[in-house]
């Protein structure tokens, strides 16, 4: 899966309070011994290195790129940092507008007080939920820290790959499948989203440029962005009436939108599923020649996805937006299948010309309009 990640308006959320919170809460993963511990993270280390050179010669994509950018093998609570990290540089231009905002408004002193904790608080719940679903991740906007270092900006790129051992040791006992060929099918998906973002130098200021633009556009009291987080905790908690409503369905990015940030989201979930798409697609390319069971791997994997959850997991996936993660995964594979199938690997690699290239959220839907426009267009 891929990820956004400077310091923000302390004011508004206490970033140490959450991560404190996510930590003290977050469940514990499968039971190894200490050496097992260190033979999975190695085992990891060494997958990940592989992945390079089977993701690259099978996408024909950044063959000369030479990139720093660092793999981590992290336990839950390091993948909670992480990402508290990410958070406070991307959503800083966001979290300074609610600061000014506030300032000005009749309850701000109340909020000053105590709002940034109760978000802290509340936030460090929903991460200490997600640290435990989540296997591995590219950061594509990751600051270093002292014990979480970075690639450098460069044309390739910055960022780290975040390998969660402790969830990829769950899962693979879950499904029953073969422990060495799970772990590098993960690491393969992982890579594609390095390598997308290594190879494709423009890429990495196109999106944060999207999500930059959808955060200006912007326009909402402070009290409700607090008031959404604090429903997401209360799902989390089970607090939550049976029967409150919830806004038909929307998740938490879809409530505040305004009619500018609908177009943008709509951009967005297009390159979203785009890049989505393409890593299944290619770890389910390489599979077959390196991983042997990959055949078992995805049935499970697609039924574990198929089965549903608990009404608690329901009800944080839809306000958090992560029932549209899993749609991406599915649309955006058939997009790539469907190119590929057309116009081959290097036809579908025009894709990444620039982001005039991208496919729209409807080109997602119908692959061959996409074709017909990038392809079509540039022979005639």
């Amino acid at each position: 899966m891929t990820s956004i990640g400077g310091a923000a308006s302390p004011g508004m959320v206490d970033w140490n309070l959450a991560v404190a919170t996510a930590t003290r809460l977050v469940r514990p993963g499968p039971e190894v011994s200490r050496d097992e511990a260190r033979a999975i993270v190695a085992e990891l280390r060494r997958h990940a290195k592989a992945s390079e050179e089977h993701v690259r010669g099978f996408t024909r994509m950044g063959a000369d790129v030479v990139h720093d950018t660092p793999v981590l093998v992290v336990d839950r609570p390091g993948w909670v940092r992480a990402n508290v990290a990410g958070f406070r540089e991307i959503l800083k231009p966001l979290l300074d507008k609610m600061q000014e905002r506030r300032g000005s408004s009749a309850g701000g002193a109340v909020l000053g007080a105590v709002g940034g904790k109760v978000t802290g608080v509340e936030l460090g719940m929903l991460l200490s939920f997600l640290s435990s679903r989540v296997l591995g991740q590219y950061e594509t906007f990751a600051p270093a820290t002292r014990d979480l270092p970075a690639g450098a900006p460069s044309a390739s790129g910055s960022g780290r790959l975040l390998l969660v051992a402790p969830n990829i040791v769950h899962v693979e006992r879950e499904l029953d499948v073969q422990p060495h060929d799970f772990r590098l099918w993960v690491c393969l998906h992982e890579e594609t989203h390095r390598t997308q973002f290594t190879a494709v130098p423009w890429l990495r200021d196109h999106l944060e440029g999207e999500i930059q633009s959808f955060l200006g556009e912007t326009e909402v009291d402070p009290m409700t962005v607090l008031e959404r987080i604090r429903e997401a905790a209360q799902s989390l908690s089970g607090s939550r009436p049976d029967t409150e409503e919830d806004d038909g369905g929307r998740s938490l990015v879809e409530i505040v939108q305004t009619p500018a940030q609908r177009e943008i989201l709509g951009r967005l979930t297009a390159v979203m599923s785009l890049l989505e798409g393409h890593a299944d697609f290619v770890m389910d390319g390489v599979g077959p020649a390196v991983v042997p069971s990959v055949a078992e791997i995805r049935e499970k994997f697609q039924q574990r996805r198929a089965k549903g959850a608990s009404r608690l997991d329901v009800a944080l996936r839809k306000l958090l937006g992560l029932d549209a993660k899993l749609r991406q995964y599915k649309d955006g594979e058939r997009f790539v299948r469907a190119v590929v199938d057309e116009v081959g690997m290097d036809g579908f690699n025009r894709v990444w010309t620039s982001p005039n290239t991208l496919p729209t959220k409807a080109e997602i839907a119908k692959p061959a309009d996409w074709v017909a426009r990038v392809h079509r267009r540039a022979e005639s």
